[in-house]
């Protein structure tokens, strides 16, 4: 198959589903890790076609929802600094802070821009230089080289008003932490194709190997997210524990090597927090230090002050796979995506939004 309507098909989406319910024989949880994927499986009802035995968990596969609340409210400090332009992608403006969003402060006259590009930001600094421009710079390993081709570019052009506030997550440690909770549930795991083309495998075959826990690198179409179903199903009821690579058209083993020693050229790794999960050591990228001018959070001295994860949201529960979004009171009812109580609820990529908008 060729095109992305093929992997839509219906006679092979029903062959699939086939498929599984002839192999499964008893209960398996099995995890998106992606929250494309989960958006995918939501919009095509995918979990209503699997067998009972089959039970998708939802991780914390969407970079918007992870972003801490403290990096939200440095955003919201640096926004409000006198000739700043902050800009951001659209998905950033709802996330709540402590105590506000992005929007509200724009509102209240804060120059804040939604892009659709790193490089406009790059335009923005150069057609005002009296401001400094920051990109509030989110992500998980596969948009970072775009953050960092940006970067690149503003020093090549010598703007020396150009900044990034980083919000930078790797996927491997979060899969790792889940893993070594005493009380993990995930029996196997879907793992992002967007990501694997950029990172390769090497780090997932570790991984499986000493958990014990089958990871199938899966797409995004019905079709290769059944198809990755069958493939980490067929690993369970066989006992078999490895890395396996079912979305080759997209995801060489090696990943994208010129994107790869860009991240290593210009980041390294440090701890960082999760949204609702807490600090998972170096599962996060910084500039490092020889970019360090280039770092809002250089630029920008902010404190924070003690924050409390909002004990109405149950998104750390969801992402570590011990609960769903049916499971929190204040789904779809208190929180919504015109008043959301947790991120998961702002990105059409979280899973809690997913749901709202695809299954009401």
């Amino acid at each position: 198959m060729k095109y992305a309507d093929e992997y839509k098909d219906k006679q092979q989406v029903q062959a699939l589903v086939h498929a599984i319910r002839k192999t499964v024989t008893r209960p398996w949880h099995i995890m998106e890790i992606c929250g494309g994927q989960t958006y995918a499986i939501a919009r095509y009802r995918l979990e209503e076609m699997l067998p009972p035995e089959i039970r998708l968990l939802h991780g914390p596969g969407c970079p918007v929802c992870v972003t801490p609340v403290e990096t939200i409210d440095r955003a919201l400090y640096i926004a409000s600094q006198p000739n700043v332009i902050l800009a951001s992608f659209g998905d950033m403006m709802r996330v709540p802070g402590s105590k506000e969003d992005l929007l509200q402060i724009k509102a209240k006259g804060a120059d804040i821009r939604m892009l659709y590009s790193p490089l406009d930001a790059v335009t923005l600094a150069a057609e005002n230089p009296d401001k400094e421009v920051v990109f509030f710079a989110i992500g998980f390993e596969t948009t970072t080289p775009i953050h960092l081709m940006a970067l690149k570019e503003a020093i090549r052009r010598k703007l020396d008003n150009f900044s990034l506030l980083t919000s930078l997550f790797t996927v491997p440690p979060a899969i790792e932490t889940i893993l070594s909770d005493k009380d993990c549930k995930v029996d196997g795991f879907l793992t992002a194709g967007h990501v694997c083309a950029i990172t390769g495998n090497s780090t997932y075959h570790r991984l499986s190997e000493q958990y014990k826990t089958p990871m199938v690198v899966t797409g995004f179409e019905p079709v290769d997210l059944l198809y990755g179903i069958y493939r980490c199903l067929c690993q369970l009821e066989a006992g078999i524990y490895k890395s396996e690579n079912a979305y080759k058209r997209a995801v060489p083993e090696e990943g994208n090597l010129q994107a790869r020693a860009l991240m290593d050229e210009m980041l390294k790794p440090c701890d960082q927090e999760w949204r609702g999960i807490g600090i998972i050591p170096n599962s996060g990228r910084q500039l490092r230090q020889e970019l360090k001018k280039y770092s809002s959070r250089e630029k920008f001295r902010f404190h924070p002050k003690e924050i409390r994860f909002p004990s109405a949201c149950i998104a750390g529960e969801i992402m570590r796979g011990k609960k769903q979004p049916g499971d929190c009171p204040h789904f779809g009812t208190a929180c919504h995506p015109e008043h959301p109580i947790g991120a998961p609820m702002v990105s059409s990529e979280g899973v809690c939004a997913a749901y709202y908008m695809n299954k009401k």
